[in-house]
């Protein structure tokens, strides 16, 4: 499994103190199978997971999508991280991750990439952009629990 992480430090708070312990991570993954696995792991790990089936339902879920006034959902607050599949239909991990990192609202969440084809033009793309980490899949419990101790950095 490898992972590529992005150099910039991950210190910056949230801006909001969770009542839980658990960090809220928002999972997106077109293909069924590997969302719940996403899901299963980060539970595990003792996440709170919202999911997602695809790039526009997450920009719903974080009040960021076009027909959306973002002062109405307050969502994207809650949220810790995000992990999101790279090849999906309608909208790629990668234009997902551009547009939460347009949001002011949204710009230090961490975003994480996930794909099952290494390649290192995705991965730099990705990186430069400002995903935190791009993982390969398939995930391991090991990488939630790297991940988890990351959102509890971003927390602190």
């Amino acid at each position: 499994m490898e992972m590529f992480a992005n150099s910039s430090s991950i210190s910056k708070g949230m801006g909001e103190v969770v009542a839980s312990d658990e960090p809220h991570v928002l999972a997106i993954d077109d293909n069924l199978v590997d969302r719940k696995l996403v899901e299963i792991l980060l539970k595990k790990s003792s996440c709170k997971v919202t999911t997602a089936e695809d790039g526009l339902r997450a920009l719903e879920y974080l009040g960021l999508a076009a027909h959306q006034d973002s002062s109405t959902n307050n969502n994207g607050s809650k949220v810790n991280m995000i992990i999101t599949d790279y090849c999906m239909p309608g909208m790629t991990g990668y234009e997902l991750l551009k547009k939460i990192k347009e949001s002011s609202m949204m710009k230090d969440v961490p975003v994480v990439i996930m794909s099952s084809e290494n390649i290192p033009t995705r991965i730099n793309q990705c990186m430069e952009e400002g995903a935190q980490i791009f993982m390969l899949k398939p995930l391991k419990h090991s990488d939630v629990e790297r991940l988890r101790c990351q959102i509890m950095q971003c927390r602190g």
